[in-house]
């Protein structure tokens, strides 16, 4: 299995091995509705994220998605609102946990890539499966199939690997 170096401009001078097949071998209790290349083409993070570290990741991912390396452009996501704090706020919440400097969805690209940290791994997966619960507000509070009832918790839920669209 290959070793990923990363080079961008967050990030340097770190390097990963993958050592579980892309896509597959996902800890039991983590089964993301949505891979990476999904929540890219449907539209997070307002477009700019990963926008400067893309030969990290497969370029299959980034034909259709929906990014603008310039600016954040809240037209770019889904359901085109606002749905992101600056990464400073993340940083001063404890959000961002090393060595995925840019948070939760860059973790995600690497394990879903096949990297594996167990400590990390196990922390990640447990804010994932918190993070659920704001599916089971919008089950609660809106009508099923109303895509614009709770937009930014739906924004949210597709930022987190969800799928929004139920």
């Amino acid at each position: 299995m290959p070793t990923i170096i990363v080079n961008d401009k967050m990030q340097t001078g770190y390097s990963y091995h993958l050592s579980a097949r892309e896509g597959k071998d996902f800890a039991p209790d983590f089964q993301p509705e949505l891979t990476p290349k999904q929540m890219l083409e449907m539209g997070v993070f307002e477009g700019h994220y990963l926008t400067d570290c893309q030969s990290e990741f497969p370029k299959d991912w980034f034909e259709k998605a929906r990014i603008n390396p310039e600016y954040p452009d809240e037209s770019l996501n889904y359901f085109g609102i606002k749905s992101r704090l600056p990464l400073r706020e993340w940083q001063n919440r404890g959000w961002i946990i090393a060595p995925d400097v840019r948070g939760w969805f860059q973790w995600y690209c690497r394990y879903y890539m096949g990297r594996r940290l167990p400590l990390i791994d196990s922390l990640q997966i447990k804010r994932w499966k918190s993070f659920k619960r704001h599916k089971a507000q919008i089950i609660k509070n809106c009508y099923m199939g109303d895509i614009n009832c709770r937009k930014k918790q739906r924004q949210a839920l597709l930022q987190w690997a969800y799928n929004p669209l139920f």
